[in-house]
């Protein structure tokens, strides 16, 4: 999506006789159905006011492409504002980074600087100008097949046209990789005769903004996934280019990581919903830390992450190296203090109280993980917490690390990647679960492709046919049927008569692989085998433990499989306190969803076993 496009001459004509920040608000809200935040439209009225005393030069050919906030495929983030056209050597797109800054303060982190961000009044520290802008370059060149089947040069550059120069913003620290990538623009009629001479260089004639069409328009290349790209991130390269708020978690982590001793201990706790990059930043502190020197391992209470992250160093690593990398989080109630450096524990809302296979093993997973380590790194969230047995929210967190003496740093990911990075499709589905009262009442599927199916027999073959290209498609449902295939393999598990509809649960031969095996397409998957990975596409049967009834969805929990031991002994429980355990089974329930309808990348397909339900989605 791209708010306002036009050449130059447009852009100017708008800016001169129609109030520039009025124009973009209207298309703005044309383009997404909501109101620009006051600290927008201000930024607007301010920014695209020096870029048209910028762009007022004879030699900027009046005809090159103008665009103003282009959404960045598959993500959340927008690019300020890009210049299009072609030098002799072929088609190019300049992207700045707009900022309204004065003041900033320098920070020992690479590539992070301290502002006021946002029209906020208080500082808070955030990814430096040139390095957002490179970073949106390397987004939009991994994301768009246009800009790479084009061979679309990308020249991104920061303009901070309130901003002095002071020896801060332009410190040499951020010289290196980040301004000599994305040079930087300061104050005064020097420097904006220096980002003339920048756009000059970059696009020498004009292209009425076609690039820019060509760009909004063209098709998204595969998405990049984190199993793919496991073998290059251990061996130190750069697969994924950290954005914004993921790179201010990852430098934080690195320095309170190597920064950690047995007298002080450091623990961070991050919280990230579905999509955020939670995984992929454990997955780099892991190879980084490990390269600097630091004994790490990654943890987590599922198998199915660490299986599948195994399976695919096998080969590539040693089998003693792959088993020094990963644990899950039942391994330290023996554990001897400060045996490791550092402890990435990614999903540690899954972690247990007990350890072992009977549960009787240690006392809490929390304080054994941090007793063993220097530093420990938690990335968490609580609403996915799909266990009665889960006890790993935030505020257990924080309690058991300022038990242990710990300095604590609390961060938070927001930036979303998953669902087409849709913002959107996540509000919409907090507020259709009941998570939390969202404005998001309705869905536009334009953003993100979620579909009502009318029959699991076509939901499932829509999840064949789309996985026949890349094997990353399935189906998952809730445990609402019993596996009665585990004593006889003949039988079908998910039987739903009406549809002649029958599949076996993935719990048989794949076991924790089952998201990778080539034939589980034909397969029913569940929240234990895909909670930490993700698809390009998901199919979700919602069982009868999830229906609407009056206009809104609740709970059925004696719809479950008695087989299912994510709430086992809730009945029990309830007689005990009814109150506490009714309102924990129910938000197991409506949290198991939300990570079912959150592992596709680029859809959702939905099928409903009750029709009321179905058509209560179909109108949202």
């Amino acid at each position: 999506m791209i708010v306002y496009q036009a050449n130059k001459n447009k852009f100017l004509d708008d800016h001169d006789n129609r109030d520039i920040e009025n124009v973009i608000a209207a298309r703005y809200l044309a383009r997404t159905g909501r109101y620009a935040p006051e600290a927008e439209f201000r930024s607007w009225k301010n920014s695209l006011g020096e870029m048209a005393k910028v762009l007022r030069d004879p030699d900027i050919p009046d005809d090159i492409g103008v665009g103003v906030e282009f959404g960045i495929p598959q993500t959340s983030k927008r690019i300020d504002f890009i210049l299009s056209g072609r030098t002799d050597n072929g088609p190019n797109l300049i992207i700045i980074e707009l900022k309204q800054w004065s003041e900033a303060k320098l920070t020992e982190k690479d590539g992070l600087i301290i502002a006021r961000r946002g029209g906020s009044s208080s500082e808070r520290e955030g990814a430096h100008p040139c390095y957002q802008a490179w970073s949106y370059a390397a987004l939009l060149e991994g994301f768009n097949e246009a800009v790479y089947e084009r061979n679309v040069a990308l020249s991104p550059c920061a303009y901070l046209h309130n901003y002095v120069h002071d020896g801060v913003i332009d410190h040499p620290a951020y010289y290196g990789d980040y301004i000599r990538k994305a040079p930087l623009f300061l104050k005064g009629e020097t420097e904006r005769h220096r980002l003339r001479k920048f756009i000059k260089q970059h696009v020498k004639y004009g292209d009425n903004a076609e690039l820019i069409f060509e760009i909004e328009n063209g098709r998204i290349r595969p998405s990049k996934m984190l199993v793919d790209s496991l073998v290059g991130m251990m061996r130190g390269n750069r697969e994924f280019v950290l954005i914004d708020d993921q790179k201010v978690v990852f430098e934080n982590a690195v320095t309170m990581a190597t920064r950690a001793s047995g007298d002080k201990k450091q623990v961070a706790i991050i919280q990230g919903g579905p999509g955020t990059g939670k995984s992929v930043i454990a997955v780099n502190l892991l190879a980084h830390l490990s390269k600097l020197g630091l004994v790490t391992k990654y943890v987590s209470k599922n198998a199915a992450p660490r299986a599948v992250f195994k399976a695919k160093l096998t080969g590539t690593f040693k089998q003693t190296a792959i088993g020094n990398l990963f644990s899950g989080s039942g391994a330290f109630y023996e554990t001897e203090a400060d045996t490791f450096d550092a402890l990435v524990v990614d999903e540690a809302h899954r972690l247990n109280e007990k350890s072992g296979l009977y549960g009787n093993l240690g006392e809490n997973q929390i304080k054994e993980i941090i007793h063993s380590s220097r530093s420990t790194i938690f990335f968490v969230d609580d609403d996915q917490v799909v266990t009665l047995s889960d006890i790993g929210q935030t505020a257990e967190l924080d309690k058991w690390a300022k038990s242990a003496g710990a300095e604590v740093t609390h961060l938070q990911l927001a930036s979303q990647f998953r669902c087409n990075g849709s913002d959107g499709y996540m509000a919409w589905l907090d507020n259709t679960l009941g998570i939390r009262e969202t404005a998001n009442t309705t869905l536009d599927t334009k953003e993100f492709d979620f579909r009502v199916i009318d029959s699991p027999n076509e939901l499932h073959e829509l999840l064949a046919e789309r996985n026949a290209t890349n094997n990353k498609s399935r189906v998952v449902a809730g445990y609402c049927w019993d596996w009665v295939s585990k004593k006889n393999p003949d039988q079908y598990d998910v039987v739903i008569p009406e549809y002649g509809y029958a599949k076996r649960w993935n719990l048989d031969k794949d076991g924790s692989l089952w998201i990778m095996a080539p034939n589980s397409i034909d397969e029913v998957g569940c929240i234990h085998t895909c909670q930490g990975l993700e698809l390009d596409y998901i199919g979700v049967i919602i069982g009868p433990d999830l229906i609407a009834r009056g206009g809104k969805l609740i709970t059925e929990p004696k719809a479950r499989s008695k087989m299912d031991r994510s709430i086992r002994g809730w009945k029990t429980m309830m007689k005990a306190d009814p109150d506490g355990t009714g309102e924990r089974v129910d938000r197991i329930i409506r949290n198991t969803y939300k990570t079912l309808l959150t592992r596709g990348m680029k859809g959702c397909y939905v099928y409903c076993v009750d029709d009321e339900t179905q058509g209560f989605l179909k109108e949202l």
